[in-house]
C-alpha cells in the first residue's frame, strides 16, 4: 500500500455539521490505523458563500472532539498553503493544460443567456444541460473562430473554462464502500472548472490539491458521489490516472425517523444539536445549540458518531479513541444511511459520565458552581459527585442532581407534601433531631445505627421517617441514599434543614 495520506476539506460557509465531524473522524481513524498522515484543508473557492468565523469554528470543533491533524491550515506542513484561496496561481496552470490538450474550453455565454435557455427548456418540460448535446450551439471556443476567442479574452470579457465531457463513454469509479460504480458520460454536464476572476471551482481545485498533496484515499460524504466520475476524468485528462486516490463515499446521516438527510436546520427544531459547538450566525444573530454547550463529553460525542455508519462486528459499544483506531475499517462502513438517535446519544454520554472518577466530575461541576457564586471546597464537591455520578446524563445534570447539596430548599413539592406529610410528622422529626445530635461521629455508619434504633423504638416503618426527612432536607423526594447524603452535607446543615422543614411545611 502506498503511504496513507487523507484529508478533511470543509468549506467555511457556516458551522460544521456533525456529518462533517464524522467524515473527519473516519479519515482520522483510517490515517492512524495505517500510520498515515491526516490533513486539514480549507476549500474556500466559493468566496460568495464565505462566512466570517467559520474557519475558526471548524478548527475549534475538531480540536474539542479530539481529532488531531498532522498538517493543515492551522499548523502548516510540507504542502502549504492549505487554504485554496492562497493557492489561486497554482490552479491556473492546470486549467491552461486542459485547454491545451483539448479536454477543456473557454465559454463566453452570459448568465442571462444561460438562464433564458434553462427557462426555454423548462417550458418544454426538458432540462437544459451544457454538455455534448448542446455545446456546439453555444458561445464558446469550440464554436467561435480562433481570432474572435483571442479578441474576447484580450478585451476582458467574462468567461469560464469548462471541462469537455466525452460523448457516451462509460466512466468507472472504484469505491471502497460501494464497489464498482459506472456512469454514462451522457449524464454529465460540462462543469465549470475555472472562472475569469482567477478562482477555480471545487472540482478543479479539489483534484489538483489532492494530487499535489499526495492524497492516497478520498473519504468523503455520499453527496460527492455524483462528482466522482468527473474527478476520475480530470485525473485522466491531467495525466495523473496512475496517481489517482482511492475513493470511499460515506453513507448519509438521516433524521431520527429516517426520512431524509439530517440537515443543519433540523437541530434545535427536533430538540437536539446538529453542530459540535454552539454557533451564532454573524448575519442574523440566530444561535444554534452545540454538543459541547449542551453538556456532552467529547469522548461520548465521538463514540456516538463512530457508530453512525460503522460497527465493529461485535456487541461492544463503548470505545476509546485508541480502540476505535484499532478496530476501524472501511470495509465495515455501511452503504445505507444511518438514522440519528438522540436517546442513544444520551445513553453514550451517561455511560461516560458514570465511569468518570469523583475528581473528574468535580472538575466538570465546579464551573457551574462558580457561575452560581457558590463557594465550597473541592473535597466537598468530590464527595457530592461520588453520590450522583450515575444519575447524570448531561453535564448540567450534575447540578440538577446535586443542587440540594449546596442550597437549602426554597420550597417543598406540594404533591409530595400531600402524600407523605402527616399531622404527627413534625413531632416525629423533632424527636429524630435529638437522635442525630447524639450521633458521633456523624458518618454514614453511626447515622444508620442511631436511625434503626430510633425506628425500632418508635415501632414504625423506615419509610415513615425517611420520606418526610428527605422532603425536609431536599424539598422533594429525589436524591441518593439519605444516610450517604446526610453524612456528606454534615450534622449542622442537616439539623438546620429539618428544623426549617418542621417550621415551613404545612398540610
Amino acid at each position: 500500500m502506498r503511504e496513507v495520506r487523507v484529508r478533511f476539506a470543509p468549506s467555511p460557509t457556516g458551522p460544521l455539521h456533525i456529518g462533517g465531524v464524522r467524515t473527519a473522524l473516519y479519515n482520522y481513524l483510517f490515517a492512524r490505523k495505517y500510520n498515515g498522515k491526516f490533513i486539514l484543508r480549507i476549500e474556500d473557492t466559493d468566496q460568495g458563500r464565505f462566512v466570517p468565523g467559520a474557519e475558526q469554528y471548524i478548527v475549534e470543533s475538531l480540536s474539542w472532539s479530539g481529532i488531531q491533524f498532522d498538517e493543515g491550515v492551522h499548523i502548516g506542513g510540507p504542502f502549504a498553503p492549505y487554504k485554496q484561496s492562497d493557492r489561486k496561481e497554482i490552479y491556473h496552470q492546470y486549467a491552461l493544460q486542459l485547454l491545451q490538450n483539448g479536454t477543456a474550453y473557454y465559454a463566453f455565454d452570459t448568465p442571462e443567456e444561460l438562464d433564458f435557455l434553462r427557462k426555454d427548456y423548462e417550458s418544454r418540460k426538458e432540462t437544459f444541460q451544457y454538455g455534448p448535446q448542446t455545446r456546439m450551439g453555444l458561445k464558446n471556443s469550440l464554436t467561435l473562430p480562433e481570432n474572435e476567442v483571442k479578441t474576447l479574452l484580450s478585451e476582458g470579457v467574462h468567461y469560464v473554462i469548462r471541462v469537455k465531457i466525452p460523448d457516451h463513454e462509460t466512466i468507472t469509479v472504484h469505491d471502497l464502500i460501494r464497489g464498482v460504480v459506472t456512469v454514462d458520460s451522457a449524464l454529465l454536464d460540462d462543469k465549470v472548472l475555472y472562472k475569469s476572476d482567477g478562482m477555480p471551482t471545487y472540482h478543479l481545485a479539489n483534484v489538483v490539491d489532492d494530487y499535489l498533496m499526495k492524497i492516497s484515499h478520498v473519504i468523503r460524504g455520499e453527496e460527492w458521489l455524483p462528482s466522482a466520475p468527473l474527478h476520475v476524468l480530470l485525473y485522466r485528462f491531467l495525466g495523473w490516472e496512475n496517481e489517482m486516490p482511492e475513493f470511499a463515499h460515506l453513507p448519509l446521516l438521516l433524521k431520527p425517523d429516517g426520512n431524509g438527510k439530517l440537515s443543519k436546520r433540523d437541530g434545535d427544531r427536533l430538540g437536539f444539536p446538529v453542530f459540535p459547538l454552539r454557533w451564532t450566525d454573524p448575519k442574523s444573530g440566530e444561535v444554534s445549540s452545540g454538543y459541547r454547550e449542551s453538556g456532552y463529553l467529547p469522548e461520548a460525542f465521538i463514540n456516538m458518531l463512530a457508530f453512525l455508519g460503522w460497527n465493529p462486528g461485535t456487541e461492544k459499544e463503548l470505545f476509546s479513541m485508541d480502540e476505535l483506531v484499532s478496530e476501524f475499517s472501511i470495509e465495515r462502513v455501511s452503504k445505507s444511511g444511518a438514522k440519528f438517535d438522540v436517546e442513544k446519544a444520551h445513553w453514550y454520554n451517561h455511560q461516560y459520565i458514570s465511569k468518570k472518577s469523583p475528581a473528574e466530575l468535580a472538575e466538570l461541576l465546579l464551573p457551574i458552581l462558580n457561575e452560581k457564586n457558590i463557594e465550597t471546597s473541592i473535597d466537598y464537591v468530590e464527595q457530592v459527585c461520588a453520590l450522583i455520578h450515575d444519575r447524570a446524563v448531561l453535564i448540567p445534570d450534575l447540578w440538577k442532581q446535586s443542587d440540594f447539596f449546596f442550597l437549602d430548599p426554597q420550597s417543598y413539592d406540594e404533591k409530595v407534601v400531600a402524600k407523605i406529610w402527616k399531622a404527627e410528622t413534625p413531632a416525629l422529626l423533632a424527636e429524630y433531631i435529638s437522635v442525630l445530635e447524639s450521633a458521633d461521629p456523624f458518618i454514614k455508619e453511626s447515622i444508620e445505627v442511631a436511625t434503626k434504633d430510633f425506628v425500632q423504638l418508635k415501632g414504625i416503618g423506615m419509610g415513615q421517617l425517611m420520606n418526610p426527612l428527605r422532603l425536609a432536607v431536599v424539598g422533594t423526594n429525589a436524591g441518593p441514599g439519605m444516610m450517604d447524603m446526610m453524612a456528606v452535607i454534615g450534622k449542622d446543615f442537616i439539623l438546620q434543614r429539618i428544623r426549617q422543614g418542621i417550621s415551613k411545611i404545612k398540610i
